[in-house]
C-alpha cells in the first residue's frame, strides 16, 4: 500500500463481494439507503454495547467495538466484539441480523469480512487468528468461521479488488440478479430498468448493422 492511498473500510469488503455495483454507490458516490434488512442490522450493531456478552470461554476480556486497521494491507474498520482469552487466543465476533442459514453466495459476505478483522487484529497483535464467528440475531446462534487459506485468499483478491475500483473512480453496471430484490438500494440502482434499457440500446444498434 502507498502512503497516500486512503484504507478501505472493512465494510466495503463486504459490499464488494455481495455486488460490485453496491460497493460503488456507497464508497464512492455516498448513497445509502436502509431498508428493513439494513434497519435491523443497524439496531442489532447499536445493541452489541448494551448487552451483558457472554463467552463460553472462562476468563475473557471482551471488548466491544474494537477500532482495527492494518498498514500493510491499507484496511481499517471496527470489530463488533473481540474475545481476549486467557491463553492469548485473539477471537473476533462480528453481528450481523438473519438467520445463520444462509445462501453459501450471501454469507461468504460475511466471512470476508471477518476474515478482513483478523488479518488486521493479527497485524496489530502480532498473534494468528484462525477462527472466529458470526453471530447472527434470529437464530441466536453463532456460526464458526475458519480463518484458512482459502478464505485469507479470497479476502486478499476482495482488498485488491475493492480498491482497484475506487481507485477507477467508476461505479459498475448493474447487474440485475438474485441479489438485488433484498438489497436496500434497488430502488437507487434501478437495475431492472438499466438492464432493459442496455437491452434496447442493443437491439437498436443491430438496426444499423449492415452486411459487407
Amino acid at each position: 500500500m502507498t502512503e497516500t492511498a486512503d484504507p478501505i473500510p472493512l465494510s466495503a469488503l463486504n459490499h464488494y463481494v455481495y455486488c460490485p455495483r453496491r460497493c460503488g454507490l456507497i464508497h464512492m458516490e455516498g448513497e445509502f439507503t436502509d431498508n428493513i434488512h439494513t434497519a435491523r442490522g443497524n439496531a442489532e450493531h447499536g445493541r452489541v454495547d448494551r448487552i451483558a456478552y457472554q463467552t463460553k470461554q472462562s476468563g475473557a476480556r471482551v471488548e466491544y467495538a474494537l477500532p482495527v486497521w492494518s498498514d500493510q494491507r491499507g484496511l481499517i474498520g471496527k470489530c463488533d466484539v473481540v474475545e481476549f482469552w486467557p491463553d492469548g487466543t485473539v477471537y473476533p465476533v462480528e453481528y450481523k441480523h438473519g438467520s445463520r442459514h444462509k445462501r453459501a453466495d450471501i454469507a461468504i459476505c460475511d466471512d470476508v469480512q471477518l476474515a478482513a478483522q483478523a488479518l488486521c487484529l493479527e497485524e496489530m497483535f502480532a498473534r494468528e487468528v484462525p477462527e472466529g464467528a458470526l453471530y447472527y440475531a434470529s437464530s441466536r446462534r453463532r456460526r464458526i468461521v475458519r480463518i484458512d487459506a482459502a478464505l485469507r485468499a479470497r479476502t486478499e483478491a476482495s482488498v485488491t479488488a475493492v480498491r482497484r475500483l475506487l481507485q477507477s473512480g467508476e461505479t459498475p453496471s448493474a447487474r440485475n440478479d438474485a441479489h438485488c430484490r433484498a438489497c436496500s438500494l434497488n430502488a437507487l440502482c434501478q437495475p431492472q430498468a438499466l438492464s432493459s434499457l442496455r437491452g434496447s440500446a442493443s437491439g437498436l444498434a443491430t438496426l444499423f448493422t449492415t452486411d459487407d
